[in-house]
């Protein structure tokens, strides 16, 4: 197969996978998707892109396996340790101290994977500031695009291989040991707040102080660096940090950041960045911003685009309005002041529909989009039906410069269209009535020649309902009589079964010792009234109890070999000699005698212990 056939079937499949799963892809290198899908459809047997999309199609479960190949979540707690102790040392405290007194605090670990990342950034903040300051004012957002990963680092829980990396007294500090694992301390987890984001899809998280995205934009294309850099500007602060991975590296776009600590991968958010700033990182070099130099040209585009009857927004690539003309300033109510801010701050991003989706689509798809018949309230107080629709806008080497955004007004043409909708369904409703009225007369005299053959059937379906009902009541009466045979077999044996309690009832409470009676796991089954006397423990404290850790006064460790032997032999009891202390506090001497407790098949089911209070001087037997 050529190569261009390869590609555009390795296009096809990434096409498939967005449009059925919601994963975009589309931005990552394809020299890497391309060695990833591979892998995946060796395993599969598949012998092309096209191929393997029918096996995704027949075989659900194949996605998960794709995904977790693609999704390289390669993560672990304090990764490239020099970079975390700067982190603590140098960074952390700044950002502390340009905040007030208890002012918020909120960072992001973007591409968190299984959340070792998201925990270690918690860790260090707990030591800057302390574990009750965290819990009220910081706030950890950890995303990742893998759901699979993001239900592993909310469960915390982590292999004593996964936590080599945290330093012992942190370990010790923000840990608990579960069998053989670890969990992550539950009060520093309430500050990590986890969930789905797409850095190439979904809008970034605002107003954040540090941003922590290691080793995941280099998956990512040039271009799409360049969008998820932008937005990563205009979700941090002025001032705000960056944290990225070794592999990655920012010297392209130092408009938008400057380097704290290039080793490391510190990076800050150049303050006062212009929206020109933000735009020609989106556009890459060389590329003219939209309301560029102005000529005679431009300005006799944007005074055609202020008297257009129609209006029109354009959204720049990093997220800003850039232009309104005069008709969607007045149909949204929106100032000249609105143009250069963050268009999902302003209420049409999301009012009459969700703009910022179909933005983001526009962008991920680079073709037009349009919806259609949506509402909105006119100046006038009428509804008006509006058609959107929205436009990528690109420049002559093919790089996004934003979206146009054109609200065409179709209400009088939608009135026209429901009119002759519905005359045309006035129309049809009159022809349909003819026919049904037609039909009518010719089924009537059908139903009315039926009607004499249902009643002759009905007359035999009656007697044939008498002599079942007849034949029913005396089945009744049959297993009544059987009902009350059970119930009468029932109470005798509900009788005899409290004759014999009774009867094991005076046993136990004739015998002079303490009986107490052990199931094989050793918990109280029976604990006789010599038993309460003797360690002042009532029968209702200590059933189902584990005998060995009552707390009487009987020495247990010194007749766990008995016990032990009574319930491995069925042939004898064991009797030991022991110092006991009473329910008195007084110390006696008791004979002890475990016994096992046999069943029909012969088979210890359980032990019976018998302790005797002996006069002093006793001794064991030989």
């Amino acid at each position: 197969m050529a190569e261009q056939d390869v590609d555009r079937d390795l296009e096809v499949l990434l096409d498939y996978l967005r449009r059925s799963r919601g994963f975009d892809f589309t931005g990552y290198k394809r020299s890497s998707l391309s060695r990833r899908i591979d892998k995946r459809m060796q395993v599969v047997g598949a012998d092309g892109y096209l191929s393997y999309l029918d096996n995704l199609e027949v075989d659900p479960e194949e996605f998960t396996h794709l995904f977790n190949t693609i999704l390289i979540n390669v993560t672990s707690f304090f990764r490239d340790p020099p970079t975390w102790e700067y982190l603590s040392a140098e960074v952390l405290p700044q950002l502390v101290a340009d905040k007030a007194d208890g002012e918020p605090i909120r960072m992001w670990s973007a591409g968190c994977a299984s959340g070792e990342e998201a925990y270690s950034l918690a860790m260090v903040t707990a030591e800057a500031l302390g574990p009750d300051a965290v819990r009220e004012r910081v706030k950890i957002y950890a995303t990742d695009v893998d759901e699979e990963a993001l239900n592993q680092a909310r469960q915390a829980r982590y292999t004593p291989r996964q936590v080599e990396g945290v330093p012992p007294e942190l370990l010790e500090r923000h840990f608990e040991r579960n069998g053989n694992g670890y969990v992550f301390s539950k009060d520093l987890r309430r500050s990590v707040i986890f969930g789905r984001h797409d850095l190439i899809q979904d809008a970034p998280i605002s107003r954040i102080d540090l941003l922590v995205c290691r080793n995941t934009l280099m998956y990512l294309n040039s271009e799409t660096q360049s969008h998820v850099l932008a937005r990563f500007s205009f979700a941090l602060r002025e001032g705000g940090y960056l944290l990225l991975g070794k592999a990655e590296v920012l010297l392209a776009h130092s408009n938008l950041f400057t380097s704290v600590d290039l080793k490391r991968r510190v990076f800050q958010k150049v303050p006062g960045a212009t929206l020109r700033d933000r735009l020609m990182v989106l556009t890459e070099a060389g590329a003219r911003p939209v309301g560029g130099p102005g000529t005679r040209e431009d300005r006799v585009r944007n005074a055609a685009l202020e008297a257009s009857p129609e209006a029109q927004l354009v959204v720049d690539a990093g997220g800003y309005l850039s232009i309104a003309n005069s008709r969607a300033r007045e149909l949204f109510n929106l100032r000249l002041e609105d143009i250069g801010r963050p268009f999902q701050d302003l209420e049409v991003s999301y009012r009459p529909l969700e703009l910022r989706s179909k933005i983001q689509q526009v962008y991920v798809e680079r073709r037009l989009s349009r919806v259609y018949e949506v509402d909105w309230p006119a100046p006038t107080g009428e509804i008006a039906h509006l058609q959107v629709q929205i436009t990528p806008l690109l420049d002559d080497q093919h790089n996004l410069l934003g979206a146009s955004i054109g609200f065409a007004d179709v209400t009088r043409s939608q009135r026209y269209k429901e009119e002759l909708e519905h005359a045309n369904q006035g129309l049809e409703d009159a022809y349909a009535e003819l026919q049904s009225t037609n039909e009518e007369l010719e089924t009537t005299n059908e139903e009315l020649q039926s009607t004499v053959e249902e009643l002759e059937t009905t007359n035999e379906e009656l007697q044939s309902t008498n002599e079942e009902l007849e034949t029913m009541n005396e089945e009744m009466q049959s297993t009544n009589e059987e009902l009350q045979t059970s119930n009468d077999e029932l109470g005798q044996r509900t009788g005899e079964l409290n004759q014999l309690n009774a009867f094991l009832e005076s046993i136990w409470a004739g015998l002079g010792g303490a009986v107490v009676v052990l199931d094989p796991d050793l918990r109280v089954l029976v604990w006789n009234h010599g038993s309460e006397d003797l360690w002042g423990v009532r029968q209702d404290e200590v059933l189902g109890q584990h005998f060995l850790n009552l707390d009487i006064g009987l020495p247990v460790d010194q007749i766990r070999p008995a016990l032990r032997q009574a319930m491995s032999s069925e042939d004898g009891a064991r009797t030991t000699i022991v110092d006991a202390t009473n329910r008195r506090g007084r110390r006696v001497r008791c004979r002890v005698t475990c016994s096992p407790l046999v069943g029909n098949d012969k088979t210890p089911r359980g032990v019976i212990v018998v302790v005797e209070p002996q006069p002093e001087g006793q001794t064991a037997p030989a």
